[in-house]
């Protein structure tokens, strides 16, 4: 039975930006507002987003992510050292390129490019120049009704997006040394996180999805990685940057595996089965939140894993379609779970953010809010 806090009625943090928001991004991309105008306007939105939160219900709140111009942005945003890739590769099949899927999947693909702003490289000796996420704590802890969350990007994508051989081995020899350099600085920044009184930290990775989705486990075999070796390495690795976290009291530690998730269309297929054992049993988190909406995340067969001291949040409700689910089906969906996990270790949320690029996905705000209200209620008929 886990001991920390159960949240039960949990999501995974981006809400859909309003259009003064989009503005505001778009404004200070193009360098015509500073960092404090946009994160002015950010502050005035976020009071939005956390009374979205609060009238549907949830037990755990966030600023909407509001401030970043993707999920993962906070970190380049962040970090100095870092310059335009001056001789980028075409595209290669990657997340952040050729295999979006569904009927969205072009606008996936420009909204991406966009938001990123292209490929960037480190030029020199890397520097954590300012907090990554600190802005949106300190807002959160003054302006939070409850508890609330801050969420993080694992390092390793962004270390093999980052290094460029000819530029970036004359500071890092390997993608490894980079690698090592930014879970130094994700460690740093997870320990403010917790002196700043922050009560539930979470670690959102797409790396997990290269054992889950078979095209990408073929390329990384054809590759000659040994999968097994480099599964352990992840691992080890996300534990470094959480090192510390897990334990600390009033402190919550989750880990959200995404399988895409960009104006509605997603970049991988396939279950939790190749990581399951290893990745329940070794990664040290109080919670998994995992994205079960479609039957492209496989069975809950895999659940078996999960040891008895972790919780799983069964992300059953679609952050990517308006059509709302039915509850009776989301009921059956979790009876269905409990046969692998205790209910008294289940919770539920939507499968993903509701904008982890800012344009968001093709929702309305309206569809966002029947469905975290379905969260709540759920949650709520569920566990009491």
């Amino acid at each position: 039975m886990p001991t920390e806090p159960a949240y039960r009625a949990d999501h995974i943090g981006s809400l859909l930006r309003p259009p003064e928001m989009l503005q505001a991004r778009r404004d200070f991309d193009a360098g015509k507002i500073s960092a404090e105008q946009l994160n002015e306007i950010a502050d005035k939105w976020a009071l939005e987003a956390i009374k979205v939160q609060k009238d549907a219900g949830l037990d755990v709140f966030t600023d909407g992510e509001y401030r970043r111009s993707w999920w993962a942005g906070a970190m380049k945003d962040s970090i100095d050292g870092l310059i335009p890739d001056p001789d980028p590769a075409p595209p290669s099949g990657s997340v952040a390129t050729g295999h979006w899927k569904g009927g969205s999947s072009e606008m996936a693909r420009e909204t991406l490019a966009e938001m990123t702003q292209g490929t960037w490289v480190a030029a020199s000796k890397l520097t954590k120049a300012r907090s990554l996420v600190g802005a949106e704590a300190a807002f959160l802890k003054k302006n939070a009704p409850g508890p609330f969350k801050t969420t993080l990007a694992s390092v390793t994508g962004r270390a093999s997006g980052w290094w460029k051989e000819g530029i970036s081995d004359k500071f890092y020899p390997t993608v490894d040394d980079l690698s090592h350099e930014l879970m130094g600085f994700l460690n740093q920044e997870v320990k403010e996180l917790i002196d700043m009184g922050c009560s539930y930290i979470q670690l959102d990775s797409l790396r997990y999805t290269s054992w889950m989705v078979e095209y990408r486990r073929q390329a990384m075999i054809d590759q000659g990685i040994d999968l097994e070796k480099e599964l352990d390495q992840q691992i080890e690795w996300d534990n470094i940057c959480i090192e510390g976290a897990r334990g600390t009291p009033g402190v919550v530690v989750g880990h959200h595996i995404c399988r895409g998730n960009n104006r509605s269309a997603w970049s991988g297929e396939g279950g939790y089965d190749p990581v399951a054992e290893k990745l329940f049993n070794t990664m040290n988190v109080d919670r998994f939140l995992l994205e079960y909406d479609t039957e492209r995340a496989g069975s809950f067969e895999p659940l078996r894993f999960v040891p008895r001291d972790k919780m799983v949040v069964l992300g059953l409700i679609s952050s990517k379609l308006p059509e709302l689910e039915k509850k009776d089906d989301i009921l059956r969906r979790i009876e269905e779970a409990s046969k692998y996990v205790p209910i008294e270790n289940l919770a539920i949320s939507p499968q993903c953010g509701f904008a982890s690029t800012a344009p968001g996905n093709l929702l309305t705000w309206d569809d966002q809010r029947r469905k975290l209200e379905l969260v709540a209620e759920v949650a709520r008929e569920v566990w009491g």
